[in-house]
């Protein structure tokens, strides 16, 4: 188990470059370090909070496109401010909306969890192994020369950002591309995760007070998975 001021650590140096607040002032991210976790697969609790995440998607699009709702639509706009293009790179929130006619995606327990707090909060929400950093988490604007381990066609390649992308970063390269999109193999979540790193994102349609509740019903989840779960939280926003 990690010292909490280890966790405090990481968050105080955990940073979004200016370049991104000059694309858009409006976003916040809400980061939770949370140690003291009993990952595993999927069980019978995640499985029903992923299932009532899919009927509260249901009853919120209704007949209704996901990029209908306020929050799905700001991310669209922001990810043409940085030369992405929407319809072929969704955010992650965008992506989970779109396959909740086939159903969610049962991962393990920590994935579970934070996609179905993604889905009802309707917001971006990730999650990584923490002890899998090197150095601390920050948000840029890529040169183009980071470096992306991901896999194709079930290899393992390593790619580039597009110069002016918008990724989260540590020492060792790019954790996840295009603000919220993908995330990288390196530090994904993993059945045997005891220390994650959970990255909640909002644009102005949502409030701060919105925000937090997201992250008050995060913890509410994961407090359950350990004997002794601690979290610590931090706004990074630009004022």
């Amino acid at each position: 188990m990690a010292d909490p001021a280890l966790l405090e650590a990481v968050l105080d140096g955990a940073h979004v470059e200016g370049a991104v607040f000059e694309l858009r002032p409006d976003y916040r991210a809400l980061l939770l370090a949370v140690d003291g976790l009993s990952a595993g697969p999927t069980d019978e609790a995640s499985d029903a909070l992923i299932s009532a995440a899919e009927t509260a998607a249901r009853e919120a699009l209704g007949d209704r496109p996901p990029e209908a709702l306020a929050h799905v639509a700001a991310w669209r706009e922001a990810y043409r401010d940085f030369g992405a293009k929407p319809q072929r790179t969704r955010n992650s929130l965008e992506a989970l909306l779109r396959r909740v006619p086939s159903g969610l995606p049962r991962v393990n327990r920590l994935t579970d969890t934070y996609n179905a707090i993604s889905v009802l909060h309707q917001l971006p929400c990730g999650g990584e192994d923490l002890t899998r950093y090197v150095g601390v988490p920050r948000l840029i604007r890529a040169s183009g020369e980071e470096s992306f381990d991901t896999a194709a066609d079930g290899t393992a390649v390593i790619e580039h950002p597009d110069p002016g992308e918008v990724v989260w970063c540590d020492d060792a390269g790019v954790t996840c591309r295009r603000w919220n999109w993908r995330q990288a193999r390196r530090t994904q979540l993993r059945d045997e995760t005891t220390t994650a790193l959970f990255v909640l994102d909002a644009l102005g349609p949502m409030t701060d007070e919105e925000l937090n509740a997201a992250a008050d019903d995060l913890m509410v989840h994961l407090r359950p998975l350990g004997p002794d779960v601690r979290a610590v939280r931090r706004l990074l926003a630009a004022t």
